[in-house]
């Protein structure tokens, strides 16, 4: 039986550059594979980028109100394996799709992304990940003080905030996310 995988962990923890290794992986082995990603992550518009500045175009852009069922049904024969970035911006209809697609179609799924936003609070796909996926798997990744960061602090324009949107992409709109240590967020935090 195939299951439904959620590798997540804080900014530069290289979620998408591991997604892009599997993707090669199961496609030097001549298998094929699909790559999602949410419409509303517009960083490479219909592209998956690293930080490592590695990129790949996705097969589908998914709006929040698409039924990946009813999307992917005409694939499903033609599949190996179905790869997701910034899974966070699911809603949990979709990530009971994903289930429901790994366990009744028999297709790995494999999910990457964020488990909570700038203010420590979950985002809805992850909150339903955690609930339902048959596999956890958490990527590390440091803070500037050498502890294992939790947290993705957010910059506008060079200064840490803890109030606005809970979706602000990185890059866009002088926004950028530091990784941070649990204490380090709490002290830029007070």
């Amino acid at each position: 039986m195939a299951k439904l995988y959620f590798r997540y962990g804080a900014m530069n923890s290289g979620k998408t550059t591991a997604l892009l290794q599997v993707a090669h992986n199961y496609e030097e082995r001549g298998m094929r594979i699909l790559i999602l990603k949410p419409s509303i992550d517009t960083k490479g518009n219909d592209t998956i980028v690293s930080r490592l500045g590695i990129s790949r175009k996705v097969d589908y852009l998914l709006s929040s109100d698409e039924n990946l069922k009813e999307l992917l049904y005409k694939h499903k024969k033609n599949i190996d394996c179905i790869l997701v970035d910034e899974v966070q911006f699911l809603n949990p209809k979709q990530i009971d799709n994903l289930f429901e697609i790994s366990v009744m179609w028999d297709i790995p799924v494999i999910c990457y992304g964020l488990r909570t936003d700038f203010l420590m609070n979950g985002f809805k796909g992850s909150e339903r990940l955690l609930l339902i996926a048959h596999s956890l798997e958490e990527l590390k990744t440091i803070c500037k003080c050498g502890s294992k960061a939790l947290v993705n602090g957010r910059k506008v324009n060079g200064e840490f905030v803890f109030h606005g949107e809970q979706c602000a992409i990185d890059g866009e709109k002088n926004v950028e996310y530091e990784s941070l240590c649990g204490k380090c967020f709490m002290s830029k935090r007070q």
